[in-house]
């Protein structure tokens, strides 16, 4: 019997009767995967940064330091962040593993160490989950979150949630796009992006893809997770207000003819930056795992260049060191 969608509304045009879809159409064409992997071989992609791995650790990586009360926000790489607001902790997409794989021995590999091990993590409130991809889902380090913060909410978008319950985690929340929950005075609500869902070869599409917008005191953070370029994210500080902070993705973008449906570029990422106002902004998704054909150190390199094409030379989105933080304060 085929799958059916049990969130499936027909009035949502990102609901199919079989799973979730993007709304704009895709424009990938048949065959180009096996094209990008035999392209991607032939020229031995991705290389080395340019000062090598340690060189790009020394200028790129740096131990979190957590102590302090104000509320901000530590990249600890890829697309882990740890907020801090009013005394509480959120996590979103912890990723502590070796590699963002189903297996030990096999998928990218860890580039960089953790910014901070899992056994330095303060009391976590909560954890958000953009979707289920290996670089933003990790078993592992889910099931190690659940037992050291056996009463930390999973906030996961529409279609995760039995995933986590076969996992024996139960303070799970699903939530489709627009959709909120309130956490002891903070209110985290699913907003679109645009990506795809995958785990298995039988489960493509068959949960949602979100980022979420954490809300406290009138202020606002957007988490964005994994997305390309839409409109539809035009439409968070418009529909939800003014964001105060946001983590956007800069990273695994080449070839840009095969990655520009599901990921953003530098020259992508500032024009949605500008669009949504400029908020103070991280640079997320680069610097871990070498998931395309771009070397490690040339998100940040294209970030600041094409920032200064636009004359943001004094930009509030700038690459940060991983392990390094940003205060989330209303100037």
């Amino acid at each position: 019997m085929p799958w059916k969608n049990p969130w499936y509304d027909p009035q949502l045009a990102h609901h199919l009767p079989n799973g979730f879809c993007n709304i704009e159409p895709g424009r990938r064409q048949p065959g180009d995967l096996k094209r990008w992997r035999r392209m991607r071989r032939e020229q031995g992609l991705p290389f080395p940064p340019d000062d090598g791995y340690p060189g790009f650790i020394a200028r790129w990586w740096q131990y979190a330091d957590i102590c302090g009360n104000e509320d901000a926000v530590w990249w600890l790489g890829h697309a882990t962040l740890l907020l801090r607001i009013n005394g509480r902790y959120l996590l979103t997409d912890p990723v502590f593993s070796h590699r963002a794989s189903p297996l030990r021995f096999w998928g990218p590999q860890r580039r960089t160490p953790l910014a901070l091990v899992p056994d330095d993590l303060p009391q976590l409130d909560a954890v958000l989950i953009s979707h289920n991809h290996y670089d933003h889902l990790d078993s592992a380090s889910i099931r190690l979150l659940h037992r050291r913060f056996p009463h930390a909410a999973f906030l996961v978008p529409a279609g995760l949630g039995t995933w986590f319950r076969r996992r024996g985690i139960h303070q799970v929340v699903e939530r489709d796009w627009w959709q909120n929950h309130e956490l002891n005075g903070i209110t985290l609500t699913a907003v679109p992006a645009r990506h795809w869902s995958m785990r298995t070869p039988w489960d493509r599409n068959r949960s949602l893809w979100c980022g979420w917008v954490v809300e406290w005191a009138s202020r606002r953070f957007w988490f964005s997770g994994d997305t390309g370029y839409s409109d539809l994210l035009l439409e968070i500080p418009q529909r939800l207000g003014a964001l105060d902070g946001a983590a956007i993705p800069i990273g695994a973008y080449e070839p840009r003819w095969f990655m520009r449906d599901h990921h953003m570029g530098p020259q992508e990422a500032v024009a949605l930056w500008r669009a949504i106002g400029r908020p103070h902004a991280i640079p997320i998704h680069w610097g871990v795992f070498e998931l395309a054909d771009e070397s490690l150190d040339a998100p940040p390199r294209e970030l600041c260049a094409a920032l200064s094409a636009v004359g943001e030379q004094e930009a509030a989105f700038r690459p940060l060191r991983i392990g390094q933080y940003l205060a989330i304060a209303r100037e």
